[in-house]
């Protein structure tokens, strides 16, 4: 018997028709993947499901009902950790509370604890977390976070006995262990529990690997239902050709680390990360991938070789200079590099003309020239000057947080380097790189497709023709055939201005596809280092990633 139902469903938002009159079911037990490309309607579906969005055409019913959808169906989001700051148990004890009442999420009282307890336990035992029941939410890591909040949404249908299970983009960020295990938790409790789940995902293999049968989904339209390998070859076949790079790494060695050590620790939460005596280096015109677990420390690894945090101790440097001397020769390096966060936003009152030529102004010799003068008047010395200019690089909401504690406004970044465009300023052979029209000049962030955003977020960095461009995984949430595209424009950037490139990501294929090495750093130190496809490899077998390993076995091309 179908617990899900949709017939003939259409959404629209204004002109443009989201979904485009679609029928399936999906049976008690089942799990349906959604495959499609960004923009293809998975996320509309989702909240129509959930029935956050009721302004629709069509028939959908959901375990027998029409309306109320909230009340027989739970959601997991990708970036969702709203958490309470107490033991894990206690989150899904609150959560059983709620259900179980109607009110809100109390504790309750003494002499109905141990019932709550002994489901809640029964609850984190599906998820993997019994071992971390009496651990605190803000203290797990990222990859048990999702499992908690999983937790709490399963605590809905287990104490109701009946309920379908939404998922849009479960894990799209996480590290390939942190994968594995969220997806063997679904598997988990589909099979303990009878759940029929829906998932939404960018990524094929969760679908190859999780589910029953999936459906693909372009523009607004079912164009395939049946076995997820049937699904996703069809999704798949669009994808572009893989570029071939002209160019190959120079003997020069453009970064050196050595030695390098870095901590941190969390109040209560004891030790977080310890970076021990890091040592590599990067060639010039190289692509080198670092990857490694969640938590591994490569993103504040990244952030060490862009100069914006310091090592504790160790040294850096980078074309020459020396990350630890603060001063012109610094700032003139900064000049060179670019850095795309994972985290990275576009300001929504701009239009991407004016976002490049801020970009290539702040970042121009002008604005270098302009910084000597005023930082004189104002009597603030290079070390000063500097360690304003590199907050720049952040994104722009840590920015501004930074220079708040300084007791600085926003205004002194442009006081000291303004935005000076040279009358000569033109992006036309950026956007020709990436593949952007020129009418692209005119819009805004809200009117770019996700695709668009992340070439847009390059063309920022490139259009200060950086030496050195790193990149801390900013595609983790774009489908393989846009992301394809985006390996494509790295390498052809890597050709043709001779970029050297530093990348972080969890895409394993992107990683094999585009580097000339990679680096492995878990437990605090570099694991492993050298050929793309020997170190992912290797990766994979220590992550366990029984997912991606069937994945591969996909044909990309």
């Amino acid at each position: 018997m179908a617990e899900v139902v949709v017939k003939n469903l259409t959404k629209r938002y204004g002109s443009k028709v989201a979904l485009n009159n679609i029928s399936f079911t999906v049976k008690k037990g089942e799990i349906l993947g959604v495959v499609g490309k960004s923009g293809a309607g998975k996320s509309t579906l989702i909240r129509i499901l959930r029935g956050v969005d009721k302004d629709y055409e069509g028939y959908v019913e959901i375990l027998g009902r029409r309306e109320n959808f909230r009340e027989v169906t739970a959601i997991h989001l990708q970036r969702n950790f709203a958490l309470w700051a107490e033991p894990a148990i206690h989150n899904i004890i609150r959560k059983l509370y709620a259900v179980r009442n109607d009110s809100d999420e109390s504790l309750p009282m003494e002499e109905e604890w141990e019932e709550y307890e002994k489901k809640a336990l029964e609850i984190l035992k599906l998820v993997g977390l019994e071992h971390k029941k009496d651990v605190f939410a803000n203290v797990l890591s990222g990859g048990e976070k999702q499992r908690l909040i999983l937790g709490r949404q399963i605590a809905k249908i287990y104490e109701r006995g009946e309920g379908v299970l939404l998922l849009d983009e479960p894990a799209t960020m996480a590290c390939p262990a942190s994968k594995q295990i969220l997806l063997d938790v679904l598997k988990n409790i589909n099979r303990k529990l009878n759940i029929t789940i829906i998932i939404t995902s960018h990524l094929p293999e969760i679908h190859n690997y999780l589910c029953h049968r999936c459906i693909l989904l372009e523009e607004g339209r079912i164009v395939l239902d049946g076995k997820p390998r049937e699904v996703i070859e069809k999704f798949m076949e669009n994808m572009s050709p893989p570029y071939i790079r002209k160019s190959t790494p120079k003997d020069k060695t453009i970064i050196e680390v050595k030695n390098v050590c870095k901590r941190y620790f969390v109040v209560r939460g004891g030790e977080t990360l310890n970076m021990r005596n890091i040592s590599f280096h990067v060639k010039e015109g190289e692509i080198l991938s670092i990857i490694g677990p969640s938590g591994a420390g490569k993103s504040v690894l990244l952030r060490l070789l862009a100069g914006v945090e310091a090592p504790d101790s160790g040294r850096i440097v980078v074309d020459g200079v020396d990350l630890s001397e603060y001063g012109w020769k610094r700032i003139e390096l900064r000049r060179k590099i670019g850095i795309l966060h994972q985290e990275f936003s576009l300001p929504h009152y701009l239009t991407v003309e004016d976002m490049l030529k801020y970009r290539a102004g702040i970042k121009g010799e002008k604005a270098i020239t302009a910084a000597k003068l005023k930082s004189e008047e104002l009597g603030l010395s290079p070390k000063v000057v500097d360690g304003i200019y590199q907050l720049i690089d952040l994104p722009e909401e840590e920015m501004k947080s930074k220079l708040e504690r300084l007791g600085l406004s926003y205004d002194i970044v442009n006081i000291l380097f303004p935005a000076l465009v040279d009358d000569d300023f033109n992006p036309k052979e950026i956007l020709k790189t990436l593949n952007l029209g020129e009418e692209v000049l005119n819009k805004t962030p809200i009117e770019l497709s996700g695709g668009e955003k992340v070439r847009v977020a390059l063309a920022l960095q490139l259009i200060t023709k950086p030496k050195i461009l790193f990149l801390d995984e900013p595609f983790g949430d774009l489908d393989p055939i846009t992301l394809r595209d985006v390996a494509n424009y790295l390498k052809k950037i890597n050709d043709k201005y001779g970029t050297t490139i530093v990348l972080i990501s969890h895409h394993i294929p992107l990683i094999k596809e585009i580097s000339d090495r990679v680096i492995l750093i878990d437990n605090g130190k570099v694991e492993m280092e050298g050929d793309a496809e020997v170190v992912c490899d290797r990766f994979i077998e220590i992550s366990n990633s029984r997912f991606l390993g069937e994945n591969l076995k996909i044909k990309h091309n």
